[in-house]
């Protein structure tokens, strides 16, 4: 049976599902997390529901439908949960060449303390989370998320804002995850200002999702 994992791992490596405007139903990838993801021309969908449940919901072709209102709270009803986010989702591959991750992670220190704010967030998402800070107060986080994919986060000061700062974090993020992975994003579209910063980090997008959590 394919997974969430499956899929995931198949668009790290360039092979994405087939744009033949249809969705996919696959099992929820943990307690932690439900899903949909919405790609190019398809659509997965990863709930502990019934296929028929879903097609009865979403009319054929309709590839607009699972992110909006009306089908996710139908999902949330069903499966007790709540939407978390949609954001859009960005890739990246790791830096892997030595002189560029050393580069890359210059200057940062690991923070070992959990009760930061933005730390203790992350735990509840993730697992293995490992946060760092540089000399001007900036935050980047990564840490194992959705489906065992290596995620991302930054949070940059207010007065560092506007000068390269989180593009820096965010190609610095790329160094700190093993070399034979890839780091994703998930950003609000709204943020233009964040999904400026991955792109120039080198992230390219290549969908959206909804969460729900419980």
């Amino acid at each position: 049976m394919t997974t969430l994992a499956d899929i995931l791992r198949g668009i790290e490596a360039g092979v994405f599902p087939a744009p033949d405007l249809s969705v996919t139903v696959v099992p929820a990838p943990s307690e932690r997390y439900t899903c949909v993801v919405a790609l190019t021309a398809h659509i997965v969908i990863a709930a502990d529901v019934d296929p028929a449940w879903v097609a009865e919901r979403i009319p054929a072709g309709d590839l607009s439908a699972p992110l909006n209102p009306p089908f996710l709270h139908a999902l949330e009803q069903q499966t007790g949960r709540r939407v978390n986010a949609i954001d859009a989702m960005l890739l990246a591959p790791a830096l892997t060449d030595d002189a560029k991750r050393a580069a890359a992670v210059e200057g940062l220190t690991e923070l070992t303390a959990r009760d930061h704010p933005r730390v203790e967030r992350a735990w509840r998402y993730r697992d293995e989370v490992r946060a760092y800070v540089d000399p001007l107060g900036g935050l980047v986080l990564t840490g194992v998320g959705l489906a065992g994919r290596h995620e991302v986060a930054l949070e940059i000061p207010d007065n560092v804002r506007g000068k390269g700062h989180g593009r820096r974090l965010a190609l610095a993020a790329r160094a700190l995850i093993p070399p034979d992975s890839h780091l994703w994003a998930q950003v609000t579209p709204g943020n233009a200002a964040s999904f400026r910063t991955f792109l120039a980090a080198g992230y390219l997008p290549v969908g959206s999702e909804a969460l729900l959590v419980r």
